[in-house]
């Protein structure tokens, strides 16, 4: 079975916003944004204005190896 529509994507696909990982984190945006500059989390760069995402799973994993929950 092929899989083309992105309403079929695995959870593990989902990619959050800036203002969703901080919200997740329990901290400010500009810390998230922050981190990243610092290598902390991995974001990738999309679209023209070079927005940035985080995948679902990085954040889960971030915030298992530092013990947010």
């Amino acid at each position: 079975m092929v899989r083309n529509s992105i309403s079929e994507r695995q959870p593990s696909d989902r990619m959050l916003k800036v203002g969703e990982v901080a919200y997740r984190l329990y901290v400010h945006p500009n810390t998230v944004r922050k981190w990243n500059n610092k290598g902390i989390l991995v974001a990738y760069r999309l679209g023209p204005r070079h927005d940035r995402r985080f995948r679902l799973e990085d954040i889960d994993d971030f915030i298992n190896q530092n013990g947010y929950r």
